[in-house]
């Protein structure tokens, strides 16, 4: 069961969004803010599981505000501005709802939470001593079993939190550890980091855009620091 904070400084969309969350089976509790300095205490007394964070407020953006906090919910940015997604993958944002948010959009964000917490709970960690290893596959541990994770299966990495999501064509494993840990188990001929939260297979980039990488259906953002590494390992 969820429990949700919601911070917004226009009363409309804090009603929109506590409907929406009255529709959602699985909420424990909802509060609602719009004064930013009230939410940081209650964030900063209360266990939260997800904060829906307005970026454009008077007080204080919805940066400023995630940067307030030392060990942050898991956060979906809510906003009129679609030229902010790029700062919200920067901070590691579960997703990113342009206004006004429609109930599909929305439920398919409780959704992705739900997913990340599920996965979380598995409790897969990459096998610190495989019996065997070799350079098409790593092994990664659920408990006592142990999973052959094929290098050709993964598509992406995105880092969220203390964590790794693992896409795959199977669908995704959670693994604990950073984005950076990831680039020492898995090859640097095969995967390259082009953003501050994302890995992804150099062979299954499809598209190269200006800010971004097309691949199997995903677009990923090309972080500023990491354009030119890219370009190289392309040869473009």
């Amino acid at each position: 069961m969820l429990r949700i904070v919601v911070v917004d400084d226009e009363p409309l969309a804090l009603e929109i969004l506590d409907g929406y969350l009255k529709r959602i089976d699985n909420v424990h509790s909802v509060s609602l803010f719009a004064n930013t300095r009230e939410a940081l205490r209650f964030l900063q007394n209360q266990p939260v599981d997800v904060l829906f964070l307005d970026i454009e407020m008077p007080e204080m953006t919805g940066i400023e505000f995630l940067n307030e906090l030392t060990d942050p919910p898991l956060t979906i940015f809510t906003t009129a501005y679609r030229d902010y997604a790029f700062e919200g993958y920067e901070m590691g944002v579960v997703d990113f709802l342009l206004k006004p948010i429609s109930f599909n959009r929305f439920k398919q964000a409780i959704e992705k939470i739900t997913e990340f917490l599920t996965l979380k709970a598995q409790n897969i960690n990459i096998d610190d001593n495989p019996p065997f290893q070799e350079t098409d596959f790593i092994f990664v541990k659920s408990g006592v079993q142990r999973i052959k994770l094929h290098f050709n299966d993964v598509t992406h990495i995105q880092g969220l939190k203390d964590y790794a999501i693992i896409y795959t064509y199977t669908g995704k494993i959670l693994l604990k550890g950073s984005i950076k840990a990831m680039l020492d188990v898995f090859p640097h001929n095969r995967f390259i980091r082009v953003h501050k939260s994302f890995i992804v297979s150099i062979q299954k980039i499809t598209r190269l855009e200006r800010n971004r990488i097309v691949l199997d259906g995903y677009q990923i953002p090309i972080g500023r620091n990491f354009k030119d590494n890219l370009e190289k390992a392309l040869n473009i």
